[in-house]
């Protein structure tokens, strides 16, 4: 990872919700206890079973959550971006890595070392309480991720996942969605083929739900995807 220049260290963490809770001494002390450094598209933050020494804070950038199979696949967890944090739950359990993460856009991210983050939990409780949701929050979308798995179909799944994406990073002025994944990438969000999601895209294409240019999705039939996609009209 590339070394922050002068104007870069001067970023503060003050705008994440995370730490919202914080006093003013606290969040001097976590900006000054932070290391932040610019990382270049392709960088691998972390790998699984890796010894963790803290959590990292995506100030800008898109960073990929995944684990890998037995036979190599990777299976992607989420996307962080700008505001997100990442790394803090083998933190807290005290366990290796459970998951890899790679950056897929230019990204400067900050570290803050596990002793920060253990001396918030010990001395600020509001923290703590912060902490625990955000946990219990990931958790109802792991649970939501393999009920989708176990009772959708890949066309289902892959226009939920679409919604899902359209919601993480919004759509542009021309109503694309703001990030560039390959088909391959699709695939291991849905769980699938990559030969599977290049037909059922077409499929969506043909159908006018989406239109594809490259990498670039853009929505054309919101309605149609969550019909698609089995969600009531207030997830969407």
């Amino acid at each position: 990872m590339k070394k922050l220049d002068e104007s870069l260290d001067e970023i503060t963490l003050s705008s994440f919700r995370f730490f919202k809770s914080l006093s003013e001494n606290e969040l001097n002390s976590l900006n000054y206890e932070k290391t932040c450094s610019s990382v270049k598209k392709g960088t691998i933050l972390y790998k699984e079973g890796s010894r963790l020494t803290g959590f990292y804070c995506i100030i800008k950038g898109i960073i990929k959550i995944y684990k890998t199979g037995h036979d190599d696949k990777e299976q992607i967890i989420r996307f962080a971006k700008q505001g997100d944090i990442i790394a803090y739950r083998s933190l807290l359990s005290q366990e290796l890595a459970s998951t890899s993460s790679k950056v897929i856009e230019d990204a400067i991210v900050c570290h803050v070392p596990y002793k920060t983050l253990l001396n918030l939990i010990e001395k600020n409780p509001a923290f703590s309480i912060t902490l625990l949701r955000i946990v219990c929050a990931e958790l109802k979308e792991a649970n939501s991720y393999i009920t989708d798995i176990a009772q959708k179909s890949v066309r289902e799944r892959l226009a939920e996942i679409l919604l899902l994406l359209k919601d993480s990073f919004e759509l542009d002025s021309e109503k694309t969605i703001q990030i560039s994944l390959t088909r391959e990438e699709l695939a291991n969000m849905v769980g699938t083929a990559t030969e599977s999601i290049i037909r059922l895209l077409s499929e969506f294409n043909q159908s006018k739900l989406i239109e594809l240019n490259g990498r670039k999705i853009k929505i054309i039939n919101l309605p149609g995807l969550i019909k698609i996609a089995n969600l009531t009209p207030h997830l969407k």
